[in-house]
């Protein structure tokens, strides 16, 4: 089968299509044939090498979310989920592939209506958003900011932080375009990249309640002084790399303002409760009441090109690969 591997840790012509037998489901598992392939930051962070140290090796094959329909089940796996459309999780690897093995409680079963793309855009992201507003407790009328909203972690957010009736949901983003874009998925108030005053030339608010953080990077500290008294910031994401090594002291600086910091992984939400904010998205989704933003569909093999529009800061949204 068709598949694309990490050849050289570094910039995205390290990337190498190749061709690997169909893999076999383990018991527990079940075996994807993808339709859809989520291409996602944490993708390019290990494609860079970043997270070599964790045991990520050249020649990895990237990818940790597709949709497609199930081929075969493995020991122990309920023979009814063969033949459906589903949605998995195939931790942090094999995704980008013809066929794809997860394991069966990562696995749920696509709603009429919704489309392999945007099942792996709304996938993961959705549940990070919602888990990190959990985290943050985000009350109605509070302000929120979230720094790099243009990714499909930030647009769910922006929708959900709105839908919970935050008082105002200001964003980051790189350009007017994607503000107005932002504004018409429920952002109040957008800001450059710095969060400086954004559209219309309008001073940046002075502080927020909230801040969901998807980017981290040497900026962090700056946002981090953006925080209301008692304010709550929640770093969901490091696709800028991580921050200073003294941003602690920053923190402890502002003492007597109460602030909250935290870091906030999916991993650490009981699977059970992750399925079941999936499966409501999804259905939310194929109603047309959470929207998904899908910026292009490439073929497998191009799957440097996603990589690149990524690096260069070009996506807003997710690109989605097919085989």
């Amino acid at each position: 089968m068709k598949a694309v591997v990490i050849r050289k840790f570094g910039d995205p012509g390290g990337l190498e299509v190749v061709d690997l037998p169909v893999p076999v489901p383990a018991a527990g598992q079940v075996r994807i044939a993808t339709e859809a392939i989520g291409v996602g930051g944490v993708d390019a962070v290990i494609r860079r090498g970043t997270l070599a140290a964790y045991g990520f090796r050249e020649g990895h094959l990237l990818g940790s979310e597709v949709a497609g329909v199930v081929t075969a089940v493995g020991e122990g796996v309920d023979a009814s989920w063969a033949g459906r459309r589903v949605w998995a999780f195939t931790g942090l690897s094999g995704g980008y592939a013809e066929q794809a093995v997860a394991p069966a409680e990562e696995v749920l079963a696509l709603p009429d209506g919704l489309s392999g793309a945007d099942a792996v855009t709304l996938g993961g992201s959705g549940v990070v958003a919602h888990f990190a507003l959990d985290r943050a407790r985000l009350a109605p009328g509070e302000t929120v900011l979230v720094r790099g909203a243009a990714g499909s972690i930030g647009i769910t957010a922006v929708q959900l932080a709105a839908g919970r009736g935050a008082g105002a949901v200001a964003v980051t983003t790189s350009s007017a375009e994607r503000g107005v874009r932002l504004r018409d998925l429920g952002a109040t108030q957008v800001l450059g990249r710095s969060g400086d005053s954004g559209d219309s030339g309008r001073e940046a608010p002075p502080g927020f309640d909230v801040v969901i953080d998807v980017v981290g990077g040497p900026q962090l500290p700056l946002f981090l002084n953006r925080l209301n008294a008692n304010g709550r910031y929640v770093a969901v994401g490091v696709v800028g790399g991580p921050p200073p090594a003294d941003f602690g002291v920053r923190l402890m600086d502002a003492f007597r303002r109460s602030l909250s910091f935290a870091t906030f992984s999916s991993d650490t939400v009981p699977g059970s409760d992750r399925q079941a904010v999936r499966s409501s998205q999804f259905s939310e989704a194929a109603r047309g009441e959470l929207r998904t933003v899908v910026h292009e569909v490439l073929p497998l093999e191009r799957a440097a090109l996603a990589h690149r529009a990524m690096d260069a800061g070009e996506v807003f949204g997710r690109v989605v690969l097919t085989p």
